[in-house]
């Protein structure tokens, strides 16, 4: 399957945002146009990072919400992974309703339930009702995620597209930085229901913004015209690309590598290698500005003069040589490691990540222009269920050991790059040609 080029500009919709496929625009017209357009990438970017805000916001409150409910912290744990599990099988649907109905619809019903299933959060009396909620909360928010991803295709090829997941990066990518702050101090003025009230709030804003400013990208002509089980068939057309799977595949063991870090880094930090928790917040946070500052390096500098390939590639080696020397480290070879020999291991693998996830979403999807809604729900259900997956196997050995770490993101990344090598470059060899 390949990559149908630019589409004709007469079938190009009315945006509310400029495209590399527009005439260019003169004065004050190109002018307001490129601020709506900004206006347009906030939009975006905040429906990204909409869910995962709601799921860190909400951490610092877990003890309030244990002794508030009633209930053991297991069960307390289980909104969490509630909320997961909506957000990895909401995309499957929102994402092949969106080819078929267009973007604006499907994203705008899922916002409108997903900020009445926050309300409800906020109001939940027990503990069993709101994992149920919670539930509800993800399979709504995953509109956003997916759907998203899917007007970026629609709105940009090539370049242009991977420039723009930059930028999305750039702005989803503070939001699990900021989330526990915001939550912290969400807690010194009122109690653990305060955060989803809050959470509430941005979901209005969000859905009136995305009502007045995000038009229709999707034109009825490129719709899926026929009955759902054949909007869902394309799932399979696009799985049967060697190619596509394959970057679906690298980029979500790549995540899972990710996931990985966050579930156990706090443990091994501090429990590990004696860290404060202050220290753990300077590193996590260092962290993740390295993975939004190198996505930004991508995005303005590599891209459009290095292959993207070689730039996955690249990742893909920076991940694996770091994965390594924590495997060393912290199995003792070259003998006790220090903090600050763990703490730059890790540094280097999740600042790599902004090399390796924008690229593969931007590879994956210019393999398809027709099904972006169906494309966009395979990578991110694909990387949220392998990451859930995948990260508990950092415990299994306890919270006395870095080891399952190191080893579980080692094999998530040679998972990755033999998808890379044996699925995408020579698929492409063999498609294509040398």
């Amino acid at each position: 399957m390949q990559d149908a080029g630019p589409r004709d500009p007469a079938q190009t919709p009315a945006l509310t945002t400029p495209t590399p496929r527009r005439t260019p625009l003169a004065g004050a017209d190109l002018a307001a146009r490129r601020r709506t357009g900004w206006l347009v990438t906030l939009v975006l970017g905040g429906l990204t990072a909409l869910p995962p805000l709601s799921m860190d916001m909400y951490l610092p409150a877990l003890p309030q919400v244990t002794d508030a409910l009633h209930a053991p912290s297991a069960t307390v744990q289980l909104t969490l992974t509630g909320c997961l599990a909506g957000l990895a099988l909401g995309q499957l649907v929102a994402g092949p309703l969106s080819d078929r109905w267009g973007r604006r619809g499907p994203l705008l019903t899922g916002m409108v339930i997903y900020v009445l299933a926050t309300a409800f959060c906020a109001l939940a009396p027990s503990a069993g009702l709101l994992i149920g909620v919670r539930v509800v909360q993800g399979l709504a928010g995953a509109a956003g995620i997916v759907i998203a991803r899917a007007v970026v295709r629609d709105l940009y090829d090539g370049v242009d597209m991977a420039r723009f997941f930059a930028t999305l990066q750039l702005i989803s990518g503070v939001a699990p930085i900021v989330a526990p702050l915001i939550g912290g101090q969400i807690l010194r003025v009122t109690d653990w229901r305060g955060v989803f009230v809050v959470c509430t709030v941005i979901g209005v804003l969000l859905t009136v913004l995305v009502w007045r400013r995000l038009h229709e990208t999707l034109p009825p002509a490129e719709r899926h015209s026929g009955e759902m089980k054949e909007t869902f068939g394309a799932m399979r057309g696009l799985l049967a690309d060697r190619v596509f799977t394959g970057y679906v595949l690298a980029g979500s063991f790549g995540f899972a590598a990710l996931f990985t870090y966050v579930s156990a880094s706090s443990f091994v930090v501090q429990d590990v290698y004696g860290a404060s928790v202050q220290t753990f917040s300077l590193l996590f946070g260092l962290n993740s500005v390295g993975i939004v500052a190198v996505g930004q390096l991508n995005g303005k500098v590599l891209v459009g003069r290095v292959d993207m390939d070689k730039v996955l590639g690249a990742g893909l080696v920076l991940i694996g040589a770091a994965s390594v020397a924590l495997v060393l480290l912290t199995t003792g070879v070259f003998g006790p490691a220090t903090l600050p020999e763990i703490a730059a291991a890790l540094f280097v693998l999740m600042a790599s990540m902004g090399l390796v996830l924008p690229t593969t979403n931007t590879l994956a999807l210019l393999r398809t222009k027709r099904s972006a809604g169906s494309a966009s729900a395979l990578i991110g259900t694909s990387s949220f269920l392998v990451g859930a997956a995948i990260s508990p196997l950092a415990g299994v050995a306890g919270d006395g050991t870095a080891v399952p770490m190191a080893i579980t993101q080692l094999t998530c990344v040679v998972i990755a790059s033999a998808a890379f090598v044996g699925l995408c470059v020579r698929g492409r060899r063999t498609v294509e040609g040398p």
